[in-house]
């Protein structure tokens, strides 16, 4: 049996034990059956925990080997190169584990659903009921689909950028059965969500990372150095991400300290903490011992360190997937229905006060907000460390654009926008029209340029190389171009409101994080062509720039013109199931939204007229400031003034002094 061979059963066993000890601590092993009611019995009661671990494990497999590929191994000009390229076929075939596992899963979920043994649910039509119409049937059905998706896909894959497309695709397929799971239906359903997302994303890129740095190592060690050296790069960010989210989805899940010691959901959180603590010193040690002995050539204590912090991740796994089949303590709030949409109770009537006051935590857009301000801060650090300079005005710009999105995002504005569609009218107009502008107005993509790195291989791609790579693809080319930005910029305002997605965007918390994240992209895209200063695809003279911003700002007005004549409401069962007792009707209120939308283009207007005419000012004097210097160069070459029109000028006036004297 190879090294990976015994690596990988050591894996599995480690995952399964940890697995077994983990039910029966928490009870799930040995469930009290009540004589009478339905049981799945003991064949479902094992098989769907183990199927969901093989699913898990080969998801974490898939990503690992897609990850190797794409971003730590060494690439020539975009080509994968021949260990990349087996790793990429490798993930063909663990997809197509995954899938299976995901089928069986779905299969072994349905018996424990309708509390039937798993042979008498596979004659009849409760299967594609269940795989089409429950929740956590579809997650599963998705990941079926998916990970047959990516086996197809990556059989064919021979550059970077697929092997990355594969990577991205392979993460969002692991996302359906956790946002499905205990997550939604947590009282606070909206930061449960998130942090299971955030912890399962890292944690595959950790996991994953990890598992086939040594089995690489175990192969031919091609540039293990380097591809430790990216990986232990990102494991410090990973680390973190697990961290904050394992924090976060605690506090949505559990009322008190307490609990995680006196119930067997707090005491299986708590394995888990111990083993992350762990994990994280022995990414410590890596950074400071291990890794730079691996690149002097010295690979025996970092394969050692390694192997036990796969088993240890393995093992962590097992607890995971037990800890996810078993009950987390029950939370007792208020039996209202619009704490359980929202994961609060209403708040009180609206005034200025309340909207300073009621802060509202959500973790995706302060992580988004966080990830903006602390890159942006290190690129300028890094150049002034460099000696370089960056503009004060930049700066000053994409700061106060993050400050106005966690006003946006987590202040009283947050807490109203579900319950009035006014705010959220408002919310919706800064998001869109006010922080784009200012981001914009910082130049990130240009001040990464000149922070960054070249890669250190000639041909290879760092994140400089990605960067360069991105802004000439043809997607970017594409959704860049002026009408096509300008359409997705006031089109799909119309087709939100105007259609039954404003509605379910409202009843699901990913599906309003969806809608505000459009908000801000297409923002950024459409102001990125007319005010940008990141080099683009298509640059636009600064006269047609100003025609489209204004044609483009009427349609707004139209848009809040449209609201305010509405006599119907707009998602009228998600506002009716909250119970607002206090306020403008919701007519009245949706009316003053289409006010909002009507009366606030003017501000942004404003900013973005007044930036383009700095920046048109400003091109016209670098026109004439290089026109000088020609001319100068052109004087010192030739003796004369350097204008070309002006010496010839002078020489016709030379020629008819002459012939008049010669007269």
């Amino acid at each position: 049996m190879s090294r990976t061979a015994r690596l990988a059963v050591a894996a599995i066993c480690a995952a399964a034990v940890a697995l077994v000890i983990g039910m029966v601590a928490g009870g799930a092993a040995t469930p009290r059956i009540i004589p009478g009611l339905p049981d799945e019995g003991t064949l479902t009661r094992w098989m769907l925990p183990l199927s969901k671990l093989a699913m898990d494990g080969a998801g974490l497999l898939t990503v690992g080997l897609l990850l190797m590929s794409a971003a730590f191994l060494p690439s020539d000009k975009g080509l994968l190169g021949k260990p990349a390229q087996d790793y990429v076929k490798a993930a063909s075939w663990s997809a197509c584990v995954w899938a299976v596992a995901a089928a069986s899963t779905l299969v072994f979920s349905l018996s424990e659903t309708l509390g039937m043994p798993v042979g008498d649910v596979l004659g009849g039509n409760e299967l594609t009921s269940y795989a089409s119409q429950v929740p956590q049937g579809i997650a599963l059905t998705l990941v079926v689909l998916f990970a047959v998706a990516v086996a197809l896909f990556a059989r064919g894959a021979i550059t970077v950028g697929s092997a990355a497309g594969l990577l991205v695709f392979a993460l969002a397929t692991l996302l359906p059965p956790a946002l499905t799971g205990h997550s939604s239906s947590s009282p606070n359903h909206g930061l449960a969500t998130t942090s299971v997302a955030f912890h399962v994303l890292f944690l595959a890129l950790w996991v994953g990372g990890l598992g086939m740095l040594c089995v690489h190592s175990f192969r031919d060690g091609t540039r293990l150095d380097v591809a430790a050296s990216r990986f232990s790069r990102m494991a410090l960010w990973c680390f973190v991400g697990v961290g904050v989210s394992g924090v976060a989805s605690v506090l949505a899940r559990l009322a008190s300290v307490e609990a995680l010691f006196t119930t067997p959901y707090g005491l299986l959180l708590v394995a888990k903490m111990a083993a992350f603590v762990a994990l994280g010193v022995i990414g410590w040690w890596h950074r400071r011992r291990t890794v730079p002995a691996l690149t002097a050539g010295q690979p025996g204590s970092f394969l050692r360190l390694a192997l036990g912090e796969i088993l240890l991740m393995a093992a962590t796994t097992g607890v995971a997937v037990a800890l996810a089949r078993t009950a987390p303590p029950e939370i007792k709030g208020p039996i209202d229905r619009a704490y359980e949409l929202l994961g609060y109770i209403v708040p009180p009537p609206i005034s200025l006060g309340n909207l300073v006051t009621l802060w509202w935590f959500d973790l995706f857009f302060a992580a988004v907000a966080a990830a903006l301000a602390g890159l942006y801060a290190a690129g300028v650090v890094r150049l002034a460390r460099r000696g370089d300079s960056w503009p004060h005005g930049r700066t000053a710009s994409w700061f106060l654009g993050v400050v106005i999105l966690v006003l946006a995002t987590q202040s009283g504005i947050a807490k109203y926008a579900p319950v009035l569609f006014s705010v959220h009218m408002a919310e919706h107009m800064v998001l869109a029209m006010l922080v784009p502008i200012l981001l914009v107005l910082g130049a990130p993509v240009t001040l990464a340029l000149r922070a960054l790195k070249p890669a250190v291989r000639r041909g290879d791609r760092g994140p400089r190389e990605w960067i360069t790579v991105i802004l000439h693809s043809r997607y970017v080319k594409f959704v860049a171009h002026p009408a096509i930005a300008t359409a997705i910029f006031i089109v799909s305002t119309y087709a939100l409101y105007f259609t039954p997605l404003f509605a379910s965007a409202m009843q699901e918390h990913l599906g309003h994080i969806a809608m505000t994240v459009h908000f801000l992209v297409s923002g950024c895209l459409f102001f990125w062509v007319i005010i940008g200063v990141d080099p683009g695809p298509h640059r636009l003279p600064h006269v047609g720039r100003l025609l489209l911003l204004f044609i483009t700002m009427p349609f707004h007005a139209f848009f809040g013109i449209a609201l305010m004549s509405m006599g119907t409401v707009l998602a009228a069962d998600w506002y009716n199931q909250l119970g607002r007792t206090w306020g403008a009707s919701s007519v009245s209120d949706q009316q003053t939204g289409g006010a909002i939308a009507w009366g606030f283009g003017e501000i942004p207007t404003l900013i973005v007229v007044i930036a383009l005419a700095i920046q048109w000012w400003r091109a016209d004097d670098r026109v004439a400031r290089r026109a000088d210097r020609r001319a100068d160069e052109r004087a010192a070459k030739t003796g004369g003034t350097g204008d070309a029109e002006l010496d010839a000028y002078n020489d016709y006036l030379a020629k008819l002094n002459k012939r008049d004297t010669a007269q």
